[in-house]
């Protein structure tokens, strides 16, 4: 019987702080979670982390299903997740890095897209909207003082209207908060994460 492959030591956690048993949580919770290992395989650790506190948890939740996964969105999903790669990678967010990057590789169906815009956006082949999305939330993330009207115009150059200035605008602020969070309760990513969507490996058969 083949070993089993442990957690690799940089993964040994999910929080420097406290992560309660999932049976301890609420039912509501509980079940959150349960529905998390159906659809992905795996509870994020960000939810075992924020279940600290439950009502920060169900106010994570909430906001994050309506900015990431609500039907009234005016930006992609894709859009949305390459915002959240930029914006976690000039913050160094280890867990959102890795965690939305491979939502963009699966999303575009692309193995290496994550990866590019991680380390550099401005490498990556991209449209014009994409381009001019990625750079005004860069800008937001890395030098919030000095973005103003001829940034969102360049939005406008591409087609965005108003609201999707905003919801572009909601996304960054979004990551930002994330990322800090993530940092400040020393968060790691599942391991998962990091195999996902990838290219297949030239010597399986």
């Amino acid at each position: 019987m083949a070993k089993k492959r442990e957690t690799p030591d940089q993964l040994q956690h999910i929080s420097k702080l406290p992560v309660p048993e999932i049976e301890s949580l609420d039912e509501d919770l509980q079940k959150y979670m349960r529905i998390c290992t159906e659809k992905l395989g795996l509870i994020p650790n960000v939810i075992r982390a924020f279940a600290l506190r439950p009502e920060k948890l169900r106010t994570f939740i909430g906001k994050y299903n309506e900015l990431m996964l609500g039907e009234d969105a005016l930006l992609t999903r894709l859009e949305r997740e390459m915002i959240a790669v930029v914006v976690s990678s000039h913050n160094h967010c280890v867990y959102c890095i890795t965690s939305h990057s491979q939502a963009v590789r699966e999303l575009s169906d692309d193995p290496v897209l994550g990866d590019i815009i991680m380390i550099n956006y401005r490498e990556a082949n991209l449209t014009e909207r994409q381009r001019a999305i990625l750079d005004y939330a860069f800008k937001l993330t890395s030098n919030p003082a000095e973005l103003g009207d001829e940034d969102r115009a360049k939005l406008t150059a591409v087609g965005l209207g108003p609201k999707e200035i905003f919801e572009v605008t909601d996304t960054t602020a979004y990551f930002n908060y994330t990322n800090r969070m993530t940092h400040g309760l020393g968060m790691l990513p599942n391991e998962e994460y990091f195999g996902m969507n990838r290219l297949p490996d030239p010597g399986a058969h």
